[in-house]
């Protein structure tokens, strides 16, 4: 009887699993649950199984109903693995779905990068070596609406917490840190995933991963991404570029991530092929070195010349960001003028240490300007301009130097007309603004001229509209421009540009002659004017200089009236008509 017993209940027992399977595979066709890996499932998804389990028990009435387990006593602290404690500490929030992208690098623009994604309405999943970094990112998303982040402390499970294909964007700090985040995350990753570098990276250094990643079978961008902390939040400027495969992975997201400008629509644009977004953004930032550096002229021509009190120029800048400097670093530097000094008496702005910090993509975009032979020689200044500033001490010591030495106060009894020098300065600050981003597209082409890349000036100007640090109405008319004539040799003669830097130029001159009479630097302006003189100019010195050329080491010319290349004994010619 025992025997008989047994076999009774055996019998019952695989009833039980026949019957109990059938009806649950029946039930999840009528009621799907999310198949995943393991990891991959939500505590709802698990505890839905265990309870259509329980109650298939319960209908049939072939045992005694078991409670289902609760998921947190699923594993004992005595038992459970580490992978399973990740688990539980990891994905207690997990979405039904897995995420379709996921972000490394938890810094300032990563994290905020991050909750812009997830405020978009994309679920996304976020990993940082440092693991505080992931912490304080879930905790923000949680703060700052509840939004859809999930915070991973090991690589493998950040990867394989993805829907497939994967994709991964990093934002780390350029160099060797990419290369390591790569290694690491590419481990763990299956052909057809992409990563996308979101750092501003050396465009050459994009090429070579994306030919990397191609023999792994992964895909690679390389993502220019501009607008500082709050541009990443709300809405920065995004320049991708790479494969394009990759680049409609993600299309839909970054239109909707990207800021938004209500009469083009998102600032974000397929750029083109290989390291074409690392380059753009490169150049981008070149441009914003120049544009800081002529603005940072214009506010030292002002007080020091014009004398202007910081509530003066917190005005004066105000007016301006209503007209055609309307922009972005026009308007920050107004609100800088009237920000008091928390620590001390006065205004912060005159107790921040004159030296410029930089991170290297104005020095990249100088030496790539060179390397093209296309002048730059704004944006040049403004670089030159953040290495002296760097010479503090000695800057210092040559002023007693000069002093001593009878260098008197050249300022010390100007008069000027305030109204009319800050009208003047108006328009020699727009003046040089046009030059500057003149020398930045032409850098841009030529280098999409030499790489294939294809690149459409105008589309750029439009990205750029919003989000970045650079936006400003002016890019508009420079889109137009490029809408006119996609061949535009330069800005400078475009007929609209070339209009209003005629209009401008005697106010220009006025500014560039009274900032050297007074004795003070404006490289940035100088210079921009020395290279609308020079572009303008149907004839130049040049030929001095290559006769000159010549004379030294044969290097031959050309001449205006007959083809053909030349040389000259100038030397034997010189010395005879000395005897």
């Amino acid at each position: 009887m025992p025997e008989a017993s047994s076999l009774c209940c055996a019998r019952v027992v695989l009833l039980r699993w026949v019957v109990g399977s059938c009806c649950l595979l029946a039930t999840i066709s009528l009621h799907p649950i999310q198949l995943l890996p393991f990891s991959h499932r939500s505590p709802s998804v698990l505890f839905r199984a265990q309870i259509l389990d329980f109650g298939f028990g319960i209908f049939l009435g072939l045992v005694e109903p078991i409670p289902p387990v609760p998921l947190s006593n699923r594993f004992s602290p005595r038992t459970s693995t580490r992978q399973e404690q990740t688990f539980l500490r990891e994905t207690m929030a997990a979405p039904s779905q897995p995420p379709r992208i996921g972000l490394a690098g938890l810094a300032v623009m990563g994290q905020n990068l991050a909750l812009n994604i997830a405020e978009k309405g994309f679920p996304i999943s976020v990993y940082n070596r440092t693991s505080s970094k992931v912490d304080e990112t879930v905790e923000r998303a949680k703060v700052e609406g509840n939004l859809p982040v999930y915070g991973f402390h090991d690589p493998e499970s950040f990867v394989n917490s993805l829907q497939k294909p994967r994709v991964i964007i990093m934002l780390v700090k350029a160099g060797a840190p990419v290369d390591q985040t790569i290694k690491t995350l590419s481990a763990y990753m299956e052909k057809g995933d992409c990563i996308i570098d979101g750092g501003n990276e050396w465009y050459e250094n994009t090429e070579r991963r994306e030919k990397a990643m191609a023999e792994l079978g992964l895909l690679y961008l390389g993502m220019g991404v501009s607008g500082g902390e709050e541009g990443a939040r709300y809405g920065p400027s995004l320049m991708p570029g790479g494969s394009f495969e990759a680049y409609k992975y993600i299309e839909d997201i970054l239109l909707k991530v990207a800021a938004q400008v209500p009469d083009s629509g998102p600032c974000v644009t397929y750029v083109g092929k290989g390291g074409s977004g690392n380059f753009v953004k490169m150049v981008h930032n070149g441009i914003e070195y120049g544009d800081m550096q002529l603005i940072a002229e214009a506010y030292d021509v002002l007080k020091s010349v014009g004398k202007l009190s910081n509530e003066e120029l917190k005005g004066v800048f105000s007016e301006w960001n209503k007209g055609e400097l309307l922009s972005f670093l026009i308007e920050i530097t107004g609100d800088i003028f009237g920000i008091k000094d928390d620590k001390g008496e006065g205004y912060l702005v005159d107790k921040v240490l004159d030296k410029t910090g930089m991170k290297g993509t104005g020095k990249w975009t100088v030496q790539q300007a060179a390397d093209l032979s296309v002048a730059a020689p704004t944006i040049a200044s403004s670089l030159d301009s953040r290495f002296l500033s760097g010479l503090k001490e000695e800057r210092v010591k040559a002023a007693e130097v000069f002093k001593s030495g009878g260098f008197g106060d050249i300022l010390a009894d100007q008069e000027v007309d305030k109204k009319k020098l800050i009208d003047d300065v108006r328009q020699a600050l727009y003046a040089s603004k046009i030059c500057s981003y003149a020398q930045g597209m032409n850098l841009i082409r030529a280098k999409s001229v030499e790489k294939g890349w294809d690149l459409t000036l105008g589309e750029l100007a439009r990205i750029w509209k919003g989000g970045c640090i650079i936006r400003a109405i002016f890019l508009d008319r420079i889109k137009k421009a490029y809408d006119r004539n996609a061949d535009l040799a330069s800005l400078l003669v475009d007929p609209e540009f070339a209009k209003e830097i005629i209009d401008r130029q005697s106010a220009w001159r006025r500014v560039v002659c009274l900032a050297i009479n007074s004795g003070i630097s404006v490289p940035g302006m100088s210079s921009s004017l020395a290279y609308f003189d020079t572009y303008r100019r149907a004839r130049l010195p040049a030929n001095l200089v290559q006769a000159q050329r010549d004379y030294f080491g044969a290097h031959t010319y050309e001449r205006i009236d007959m083809e053909g290349s030349f040389h000259t004994e100038w030397f034997k010619i010189a010395k005879q008509s000395k005897i």
